[in-house]
Parts: structure tokens; C-alpha cells; sequence
């Protein structure tokens, strides 16, 4: 069974700035909470190949997995995936934007599967992807809008 989760949220930015700033892989501990370190491994135009290193769980076991991420302005969109998988099958995930009245909208859409031998099944992990997305997703509303109008500030006469 694979399983889906969509999020979004509308973040009160242009479109230019909030991709810019939520698609600086190496500044995403400074946007998520989560994130311990991100190390960007390989650089090759659009495309960034990166660990991820989080912060201890609650048992203090420490999380990190390598990802790659595609990213096209054009198209307003990035697709990643997990290259080292861990408990998961398979874990595909793509960030769409959009501009919209009150800024930008920005979708997190992820599928992915957990491996038979995973601690959590598919349902639980959905559970958790949805829950948590709301989480960062809030912060990073909050960061984004909070830099840009920190910008705005200092550009006014």
C-alpha cells in the first residue's frame, strides 16, 4: 500500500522571494525546526543532492537521509526523492508554487511507501507527515514573511 499527503499554506511574499528562500537548501535549518544540518553534496545546475541531519528524537537517535531536488522556476515547481531511503520504500515528494492574492501559495504533495520491516506502516507515517507538515509549514509562513518584511523595512526611504 503507498501512501499520499498534500499540504499548503499561502505565505504573504512575493513569489521570487519565497522561492528563493524556501528552496536555499543549505538555509534550511535557519527555516525549519526540524533540521539539524543540511549539507549540500552535489550542485549541478537546478538539480542539489543533500543530507539532511535532524535534530535528536526523543530517544536521542539522530535522523539523517541524502535526498536529491530538481528544481524548475519555470514551472513554479521541485521534485525530490530520498536517494538513501531508510524505513521508507520509496519517498517522492514535490513543492508546487503559486501566486495568489495574498502571496504565494506553496503545496507539498508526498507518496511514498514504508518498507515491510519499517518500526510504522503507512497510515502512521501519513499521520505524521500531515501533522508535522503543518508545523513546519506554519514556520516557515512566519520566517518567509518575517525576512521579507525585514527586506521591505530597509529598502523604504
Amino acid at each position: 500500500m503507498a501512501a499520499h499527503t498534500e499540504n499548503e499554506i499561502v505565505i504573504d511574499a512575493p513569489f521570487d522571494f519565497t522561492w528563493d528562500v524556501t528552496n536555499d537548501v543549505a538555509g534550511w535549518p535557519d527555516l525549519f525546526s526540524e533540521y539539524a544540518r543540511a549539507e549540500v553534496l552535489e550542485r549541478d545546475g537546478d538539480r542539489v543532492v543533500f543530507r539532511l541531519t535532524k535534530h535528536p528524537d526523543e530517544q536521542g537517535r539522530v535522523w539523517t537521509w541524502v535526498s536529491e531536488r530538481i528544481a524548475d522556476r519555470a514551472s513554479r515547481s521541485v521534485t525530490a526523492k530520498r536517494i538513501e531511503t531508510g524505513n521508507f520504500e520509496y519517498m517522492n515528494i514535490r513543492w508546487t508554487y503559486s501566486e495568489v492574492p495574498e502571496g504565494t501559495r506553496m503545496v507539498w504533495v508526498q507518496d511514498f511507501q514504508m518498507k515491510p520491516e519499517a518500526p510504522v506502516d503507512d497510515a502512521w507515517m501519513e499521520n505524521s507527515i500531515n501533522d508535522n507538515s503543518k508545523v513546519q509549514m506554519a514556520l516557515i509562513k512566519e520566517r518567509v514573511e518575517a525576512r521579507y518584511r525585514a527586506r521591505i523595512a530597509v529598502h523604504q526611504p
